[in-house]
């Protein structure tokens, strides 16, 4: 069903993370199993209508997904029949016919900045892993990463004389961040412990295990979600939530919006402004603490 081919298109032109290219590929599997099945077997892309994608948008939401999954899984599925339209090898788009459900805008989820100030500032030992481990969260939070451009950092991507790092978003962007006294010093101090273990492949992947192997996804997620389980009883405890947090700090200390989308990376600034419902609310609930008729 010229998976293969598409997969490719993603890797070597449009340049996808490999993050990203392994979640593409694992939705359109899933689709492709879906129209396999012993029931209703289709054998080529343009054989493919809309009543089929209906009838898989509706297994999704009955195994108990959201709205928001069933519109990424249909957008995967948009790109993948441009793509064969692009290629020649269809000549209609079954998704035309596809209305996504709708949804329920959602506020990005923060960790309170005196409870994290105060785990930065006390929740880590002084060895290598502990001095690991507050670096992934002093950058995460000091300069709103996303997770796939942590693990892809370089040491080389530091530079400790103009205070920046470099990082590699979507689509091969670069962009220059600004790091903080506390974050140059926690940099030098682990670049220090990391040489002094002398490991044997001597990655030059900045954020390493304890075995000096390039940290993973998994690996980054399971560290952040069990220390701000130390200090937050909220459902989601992600990598993510630090970039929230980061962006939402620097709203509401008055921080550009503009500045913050290009320091976050985002396409266009409808992706940033989701940001404000945060300050907004904020503001909310200060009005009625302090006004004498609220």
């Amino acid at each position: 069903m010229f998976l293969s081919q598409f997969v490719n298109y993603l890797q070597f032109e449009k340049r996808f993370s490999p993050h990203t290219v392994l979640a593409y590929r694992a939705d359109l599997e899933q689709f492709l199993d879906h129209v396999n099945h012993p029931e209703v077997i289709v054998e080529h892309p343009a054989d493919v209508t809309h009543h089929h994608i209906r009838a898989w948008m509706v297994s999704i939401m009955d195994a108990g997904n959201t709205a928001r999954t069933v519109n990424r899984k249909v957008a995967v599925l948009r790109k993948y029949y441009k793509f064969l339209l692009q290629s020649d090898l269809v000549t209609d788009n079954p998704t035309a016919k596809i209305q996504t459900p709708k949804i329920t805008k959602q506020l990005p989820v923060v960790v309170e900045t005196d409870k994290l100030d105060g785990l930065l500032d006390k929740g880590f030992t002084s060895d290598f892993s502990g001095t690991r481990d507050k670096l992934i969260l002093e950058l995460l939070f000091g300069t709103g990463i996303r997770l796939a451009e942590l693990i892809a950092l370089k040491e080389t991507d530091i530079n400790q004389y103009e205070d920046t790092i470099k990082v590699l978003g979507k689509r091969n962007k670069e962009r220059i961040i600004p790091i903080n006294t506390e974050l140059k010093r926690v940099i030098a101090e682990y670049l220090t412990l990391k040489k002094s273990e002398k490991f044997n492949n001597n990655s030059l992947t900045l954020v390493v295990t304890n075995k000096g192997a390039d940290a993973y996804p998994g690996f980054i997620y399971q560290k952040v979600k069990s220390y701000l389980e130390l200090i937050s009883t909220q459902q989601k405890r992600s990598p993510h939530v630090l970039r929230h947090t980061f962006a939402t700090s620097l709203l509401n200390k008055g921080a550009d919006l503009n500045a913050i989308k290009e320091l976050l990376g985002h396409a266009n600034l409808g992706a940033t402004q989701i940001y404000t419902h945060n300050s907004v609310e904020r503001l909310k609930s200060i009005y009625k603490q302090a006004h004498p008729r609220a």
